[in-house]
């Protein structure tokens, strides 16, 4: 009896060259740019504009998710954010807390 191994297990997602949260901003922007698309259309835009316009942002969306891709890698981004979320220094302007540490 042979049984298939699936090597994928525990594998980040990846399609294309993007991985993790790169591939949900590259779908949600593509939802978006759809919707524009639709509204647009619905709007009266004449079509040139309409396809000149999608293929423009279409190219920068994916010129933008792709090189945040390959500069920040899977976790580089949000630990960027991280980062910014940390303080330049803390002040502490009593020996108070010290004096609390010390009697523990």
């Amino acid at each position: 009896m042979e049984y298939r191994i699936n090597k994928g297990i525990n594998r980040p997602i990846e399609f294309k060259g993007l991985s993790g949260q790169y591939l949900a901003y590259m779908a949600v922007g593509l939802v978006v740019l759809l919707l524009g698309v639709s509204i647009a259309y619905m709007v009266g835009v004449p079509a040139w504009l309409i396809i000149l316009m999608t293929g423009l942002i279409g190219a920068i969306l994916s010129i933008s998710v792709f090189k945040m891709n390959a500069q920040y890698g899977r976790h580089g981004l949000m630990k960027k954010w991280a980062y910014k979320k940390v303080p330049q220094g803390i002040r502490c302007r009593s020996r108070k807390v010290f004096q609390e540490l010390r009697k523990r």
